[in-house]
This record gives C-alpha cells, structure tokens and sequence, in this order.
C-alpha cells in the first residue's frame, strides 16, 4: 500500500504546453474519484482554449467526464477553443454510454483538433 498520497500521484500524470496559443494538457492514467481533485485543479489552472489530449486515460469515470463537459460548456458560452483527442473508446466508455461521445468535440490527433478549431 502506497503511504503519502503516492498511489494517487501515481495515478494520473497531467502535463501542459502551448501550441498556436491553445493550452494542451496531455492525461495519463486513471481519471476518478480518486483523482478528481487533481484533475479539477489542474483544468482550473488552464487558459480558455483548451484541447485535452486523452490518449493516455487508462479508465474514465461519470465524474471526470462531467469535468470535461463543464469546461466544454463554459467554452462554448464565452466562444473559447475546445476540444478532446485521443479518445478510446475502451478507455472511455462513459462517454459512449451517456450519449456525449456524439456531441463533445472529438479528434483523432492534435493536428486534426487545430484544423477544425483553430
């Protein structure tokens, strides 16, 4: 058993950069209760355009994808650059399941997401 808080740190990496003035954020690793948190915090710290890269979710719970949807909503009312790439459908079956999968913005890679957005 992890002590300090490793096994959550351990289970998501988020990092960022920038390109064509669009903050990416690449996830990897599990996106759930246990790294809610984490995930919120890190998405609040972002600009207003925003593609998250999700090649890397190893699993994906209803609370992680309300995350995303709250960000994609709050782009859509201020007229901000949104989009998800990398999506599994293995990985991310609740976007599937809730029907979202058909509405959210989603792209096969970065190059595909900056074409249709940017």
């Amino acid at each position: 058993m992890p002590e300090n808080g490793e096994g959550s740190v351990a289970a998501l990496s988020l990092t960022s950069s920038t390109v064509d003035e669009i903050t990416v954020i690449r996830v990897d690793g599990v996106l759930d209760a246990t790294t809610r948190e984490q995930f919120a915090d890190y998405l609040s710290m972002a600009g207003a355009d925003l593609i998250l890269d999700l090649a890397g979710v190893t699993f994906m719970d209803s609370r992680a994808l309300g995350l995303i949807v709250h960000h994609w909503q709050t782009s859509l009312s201020s007229g901000s650059r949104f989009a998800l790439i990398g999506v599994e459908y293995s990985k991310s079956k609740v976007m599937w399941i809730t029907g979202l999968a058909q509405r959210l913005p989603l792209y096969d890679t970065l190059d595909d997401a900056l074409a249709a957005i940017g």
